[in-house]
C-alpha cells in the first residue's frame, strides 16, 4: 500500500498492523488540525476534500458535505477505485482525477504539504487551498469541524454530544472498525472475537431502533452518519468478503429499514457507489481473494425507503 517518510513516499507495508495474537490494529491519524481555529478560518470555496468512494472513512465526510448543504463550497477529488502500489491514485482527467493540484496519486498530496509527512497515506484529506497545506486526515475530527464551522443541519447539538459520543464511541470500535478486524485476523481466535463484536452490536442497534427512528431519537444525528457507511456496504462486501457473515443487514427487522430511511435522504443515495465497494473489497488479495474475481451478486433493494416516521415520538 506504501507509506511516507519525511516527505518522501516508499512502496510497500509501513508498520505493521497485525498484533502477535493475530488482532488487526488500525494506524492512528496524525495531521489534526481545525476549521475555525488557527490559521483556518471557516470560509466557503476555501476547502478541498481528497477522497476515495470505496473508502467508509472518507463516506463520512462525503455525508457531512451533503447534509450539511456543502457541496457548492466543498470541492472534491475522488480517487479511482483500485489501489496500486502507489496507493489511492488518480486518473490526468474524467471522474477520478484531480482538478486542485493535478495529482496523479494521493502520497502526492501528502508531499505537496510542507510538513513532510511520515506515516500512512489515508482518505480523506482535507486540504486548505488558500495555504496549499492539510487540514487534517483524521475523518471523525473532519465530520465534527464542518458540522461546527458551517451553517446548516446541526449534526451534534450541545444537548445530545454526549449519547453521540457514546454511541460513535461504540460502533466505532465494534462495528465501523470491528468489520476490518474480522477481515483481516489472522488466526480464528481474533476473527470469531471480533465478528462477535459485529453482531452483537448491530443485534443492540436493532433493538435500539424498534422504539426510535435514529439513534438518538427523532434526529438524525453524527452518530447516524458515522454508522451509515458500513451498514451500506455490509451486505455487499462485509459479509461476504470480511467474513461478517452469522446474519445480513437486510434480515434485521428494525436496522434494514432504518439504513433505507437514512439512504433515502437528500443526497445521501448520491454518496453511495455499491458497483465501486465490490470492485475494491473483492480486488486481488493474497490472502483475502487471491484471483480478483468480483461476484455478481447480491442483488439488494435499498428502494422505497419505508415509512418510519411514527417512531419520532416513541424516541423522545
Amino acid at each position: 500500500m506504501g507509506y511516507m517518510v519525511d516527505g518522501v513516499y516508499h512502496v510497500g507495508d509501513d508498520v505493521t498492523q497485525t498484533l502477535s495474537s493475530g488482532a488487526w490494529e488500525r494506524s492512528r491519524s496524525t495531521v489534526r488540525h481545525w476549521i475555525g481555529q488557527g490559521d483556518f478560518p471557516a470560509e466557503a470555496g476555501r476547502y478541498h476534500l481528497f477522497v476515495a468512494w470505496n473508502c467508509p472513512w472518507a463516506h463520512r465526510a462525503l455525508l457531512t458535505r451533503v447534509v450539511k448543504g456543502l457541496t457548492e463550497a466543498i470541492s472534491v477529488s475522488y480517487a479511482r477505485p483500485n489501489r496500486t502500489d502507489q496507493g489511492w491514485v488518480y486518473d490526468a482527467d474524467g471522474e477520478f482525477s484531480d482538478p486542485v493540484l493535478g495529482a496523479r496519486a494521493v502520497h502526492e498530496v501528502y508531499s505537496a504539504d510542507p510538513m513532510r509527512y511520515t506515516g500512512r497515506l489515508t482518505v480523506p484529506v482535507l486540504w486548505d487551498k488558500v495555504q496549499g497545506r492539510m487540514v487534517s486526515n483524521e475523518s471523525a475530527d473532519i465530520v465534527r469541524m464542518l458540522n461546527d464551522a458551517f451553517d446548516g443541519p446541526d449534526l451534534a447539538p450541545p444537548g445530545l454530544r454526549g449519547q453521540i459520543d457514546d454511541w460513535n464511541t461504540l460502533i466505532y470500535d465494534k462495528v465501523n472498525n470491528g468489520v476490518y478486524r474480522a477481515g483481516f485476523a489472522s488466526t480464528q481466535d481474533a476473527y470469531e472475537s471480533a465478528a462477535e463484536d459485529v453482531f452483537d452490536v448491530l443485534d443492540q442497534l436493532d433493538h435500539h431502533l424498534a422504539t426510535h427512528r435514529f439513534l438518538c431519537g427523532d434526529a438524525f444525528t453524527e452518530a447516524d452518519l458515522r454508522l451509515f457507511p458500513t451498514l451500506a456496504r455490509f451486505d455487499v462486501a462485509y459479509h461476504y468478503a470480511f467474513r461478517c457473515n452469522l446474519r445480513r443487514l437486510a434480515e434485521y427487522a428494525h436496522l434494514w429499514p432504518y439504513a433505507r430511511d437514512i439512504y433515502a435522504m437528500p443526497g445521501v443515495a448520491e454518496t453511495v457507489r455499491f458497483d465501486i465497494y465490490k470492485k475494491g473489497y473483492f480486488s486481488a488479495s493474497e490472502k483475502r481473494n487471491p484471483l480478483g474475481i468480483i461476484p455478481i451478486g447480491p442483488e439488494i433493494d435499498w428502494d422505497p425507503a419505508p415509512e418510519r416516521e411514527e417512531l419520532s415520538q416513541a424516541g423522545r
